[in-house]
């Protein structure tokens, strides 16, 4: 809308990314803050609720009323701020909302089904989601090839594309998303845990969709230039939504955000990072998701091999409830730890 009164209208402030970006994330920000309690009022009254693991810790069955599915609202809030603020004619921006609708409905399939049957067993078969995941993945990756999208990889901290993926990167890029989709997934066990990296990673991504897209900034930093600026607008309008879930996810939770929000979370993240060409970075960005997803690997691994546990319980999270933790603590130290990782990204940047 406002891109589509710059073009007709001439109304030149509307031309601008930076300002399209920051009225989005005050959209979905918004958005998101004044819905939530309506969507609140009416999970409950339709118990939409949180059905909780048994072998979860003790104090997490004081959950079991919370609503969940709270990701349906800042998703809404996602594409109402894009539609506003952004270009719908740019492909890269129709890329990222048929990502987010995508995986959205899958987690919402997901959802439905647990919410209906009060059980986490319910729902997809691990297999049926990964699986639906993957083709939604293989279709974006094989798009961003077969459209020409840049296929070299880069690595932090140098200035040059280590090699050319070639059509390997259509199978790289699948992995990318659909690994980050499953890492947030994994990481949403307490109280606003993966809200806050979400939105410090969206940022951070944000910028540096908006240097490879700027022409000056790229050739400075010796970075690809690729005409990708545009995407910038449902980052920080994703990054807004997210904001404002926060206001009423943070510690005591008043609703989760589901398999609907953490699975699209983690799916754009994957799909940001590879338009950023940041694939690798990814790893420093989302250092949290990484830490959660390999502690499950970790001791899933160890418990077939070895017949031992590392840790108490699985995600790492579970692990430091187990030994005593407060929730508050575990939360805002896995956020401190996100964002020092995020600003040595956007160091990674510079010292190259």
């Amino acid at each position: 809308m406002l891109y589509y009164l710059f073009e007709t209208y001439d109304i030149n402030i509307f031309g601008y990314i930076t300002l399209r970006a920051g009225l989005g994330f005050f959209i979905g920000l918004l958005f998101t803050i004044f819905l939530l309690p309506v969507f609140i009022r009416w999970a409950k009254k339709q118990n939409v609720s949180q059905p909780i693991y048994d072998l979860a810790p003790s104090s997490h069955q004081a959950k079991a009323k919370t609503p969940r599915m709270g990701g349906i609202v800042f998703i809404s809030g996602t594409l109402v701020a894009t539609l506003i603020s952004a270009n719908l004619s740019d492909k890269y921006v129709l890329g990222g909302i048929f990502t987010i609708i995508s995986v959205v409905f899958i987690g919402y399939i997901d959802d439905m089904s647990k919410i209906k049957e009060l059980k986490n067993d319910a729902g997809l078969s691990a297999k049926a989601k990964i699986s639906l995941q993957i083709l939604v993945a293989l279709i974006i990756s094989s798009w961003l090839f077969f459209d020409g999208f840049n296929s070299e990889l880069n690595i932090p901290f140098y200035k040059y594309p280590i090699f050319d993926m070639g059509i390997f990167s259509i199978a790289f890029w699948t992995f990318v998303m659909v690994g980050t989709s499953n890492a947030v997934n994994l990481t949403d066990g307490l109280d606003g845990l993966a809200t806050m990296p979400s939105v410090l990673g969206l940022l951070t991504f944000s910028a540096i969709i908006y240097i490879i897209g700027h022409a000056g900034l790229s050739t400075y930093l010796l970075m690809p230039h690729i005409g990708i600026g545009e995407v910038v607008i449902i980052s920080t309008s994703f990054a807004g939504s997210l904001l404002g879930f926060l206001w009423y996810n943070a510690h005591p939770a008043e609703v989760f955000m589901g398999d609907s929000g953490s699975l699209s979370i983690g799916a754009f993240l994957g799909y940001i990072a590879i338009l950023g060409k940041s694939e690798i970075l990814l790893v420093l960005i989302g250092i949290v998701f990484v830490l959660e997803t390999a502690s499950v690997i970790i001791q899933v691994y160890s418990f077939k091999t070895r017949g031992k546990r590392v840790f108490l319980m699985a995600p790492i999270h579970h692990h430091y409830e187990k030994k005593g933790w407060k929730e508050n603590k575990i939360i805002v130290r896995f956020w401190i730890i996100s964002i020092m990782a995020n600003l040595l990204a956007l160091i990674s940047l510079k010292i190259r």
